[in-house]
């Protein structure tokens, strides 16, 4: 892990950078951040995670997307980190009240965690469905 922080004053968005949808939702956030209050980075690339005063887990990261505050004292998962980035977006912010709505954060939730669970069947690759190893992948494969 790096000590110094190379996104101060962003939230970064941690994605499994080896998924298509999740390479495609990084995409849309970035089309959408006109005010650059996202950071953006692979969490497979664990040797170049920001510092963060909370602990990161490498295998929950490649299961759902983090965002990790910009005082890097939090992180949401999950649907919490749809919510919490929907509020900081001015495309979104106005969807963002919703997402509380009694009900909504239980359903979302479980939408989010079946779309995350079966993300390599959703969008194919170049040949059909996804092949990506879910795990972390060893340092010394991790070239390119």
């Amino acid at each position: 892990m790096t000590t110094t922080d190379p996104f101060p004053g962003q939230a970064i968005v941690l994605y499994d950078g080896d998924c298509p949808l999740c390479r495609r939702s990084v995409a849309i956030l970035k089309k959408l951040d006109w005010l650059g209050k996202l950071a953006y980075r692979s969490a497979r690339e664990s040797d170049n995670l920001p510092p963060s005063e909370v602990p990161l887990n490498p295998t929950r990261m490649l299961e759902e997307m983090h965002v990790l505050t910009p005082d890097r004292k939090r992180v949401h998962i999950g649907f919490r980190a749809v919510r919490w980035i929907l509020w900081r977006l001015p495309a979104t912010f106005l969807m963002a009240p919703f997402l509380y709505i009694p009900g909504v954060p239980q359903i979302g939730n479980r939408v989010y965690l079946w779309v995350a669970k079966n993300r390599l069947d959703l969008v194919p690759c170049e040949h059909g469905a996804c092949k990506v190893n879910l795990k972390k992948k060893p340092a010394a494969e991790q070239v390119g």
